[in-house]
């Protein structure tokens, strides 16, 4: 029988991760589907290859290799076109599903068949006790549910979990393999021009975030990839990279300057005037840092209590740093066309 659901996942060297989110494909109460793993021409064997065979695995599991490392994008694409589903699910391969992750996906296209796509959402909670990774869950999942542009007419095609009627991915051509990055972010402009993508904020995995350095990296290069994709569009996003998001980002980097610049001229020009205006500078900037993210503050108030809440705004801070960083790497790289 023609499975309903095809779950695409692209591993590149991810045996570890990839086997208990095949696990937890196998314990899902929504039994309609198939899984097809796009290896992106991995250096180790995939778990897959030994898993096939297992009794772990009651559902149908095929692996596509490419022959040379291509992307995600091009990983996604090559599984998509051997899958057999009406509805393509996409997985990212370092997430594990809950037992009704696929039921709701499956309920909702079935009920609504004008429905085209869906994305869903990390949960906020984290096994480890460690404050980045926690940090990091609540940040994105208050991005997705108290921050979130109301009067957006679309979200993003979060790659992590979301789900497309098949025959209007291929319509689409698929992700842009050029992308070996925010490949989901292009992909969701060219879904918008046509389609409305819902947030379904039942729809749940669960993942377990990295360290700082790991995050911070990601960072860097999603912003470097993201401002080229802005400066096509000049539009902002309805979820995290909203036209606030990006006030915070330049007060929270502006702060920061400004307290940097008052320390070096307070020791090379030790005038206290220069000190006092450069105090005041920093505290406005602060305060409408402070402001623009209340929303997430309230929330992180209410989980965490004051210390976490406060270690958080500082880790904020340098995140936004680098998050600034990466977009002025994209414009020293590409700098704007003269036009005569």
């Amino acid at each position: 029988m023609k499975p309903y659901l095809s779950i695409v996942i692209p591993a590149y060297n991810a045996s570890e991760t990839l086997e208990r989110l095949l696990a937890s494909l196998a314990k899902s109460s929504f039994k309609h589907f198939e899984v097809v793993v796009g290896d992106d021409a991995s250096n180790q064997q995939l778990t897959v290859n030994r898993l096939q065979n297992s009794r772990k695995i009651t559902y149908k599991l095929r692996v596509v290799r490419l022959a040379r490392n291509r992307g995600p994008a091009a990983a996604r694409n090559a599984a998509s076109k051997k899958a057999k589903g009406e509805i393509l699910v996409f997985l990212d391969s370092d997430v594990t599903v809950y037992s009704d992750t696929l039921a709701k996906i499956a309920v909702k296209f079935k009920k609504d068949h004008d429905l085209t796509a869906v994305t869903g959402v990390w949960d906020k909670h984290q096994k480890t006790k460690a404050f980045f990774p926690q940090f990091k869950a609540l940040r994105d999942w208050s991005y997705w549910t108290n921050e979130r542009d109301r009067d957006g007419y679309y979200y993003l095609f979060s790659t992590r979990i979301a789900a497309i009627r098949r025959e209007v991915f291929l319509r689409l051509g698929g992700f842009n393999e050029a992308f070996r990055q925010m490949e989901d972010v292009e992909f969701t402009y060219r879904i918008a021009k046509r389609y409305a993508i819902i947030f379904a904020p039942d729809v749940r995995v669960h993942h377990e975030f990295e360290g700082f350095s790991r995050i911070a990296q990601k960072y860097f290069w999603r912003s470097f990839y993201w401002t080229k994709l802005y400066k096509e569009r000049r539009k902002f996003d309805p979820v995290a990279t909203t036209v606030w998001e990006s006030m915070a980002g330049v007060s929270a980097v502006g702060a920061i300057s400004v307290i940097g610049a008052a320390i070096i001229l307070f020791f090379i020009m030790p005038i206290p005037q220069i000190k006092s205006a450069a105090f005041i500078l920093a505290l406005v900037l602060l305060i409408i840092h402070i402001f623009l993210l209340r929303k997430f503050l309230r929330f992180v108030l209410a989980e965490k209590g004051f210390g976490f809440m406060m270690k958080a705004l500082g880790v904020g801070l340098v995140l936004y740093c680098i998050i600034l960083a990466g977009a002025l790497y994209y414009s020293i790289r590409t700098p704007a066309r003269v036009v005569s």
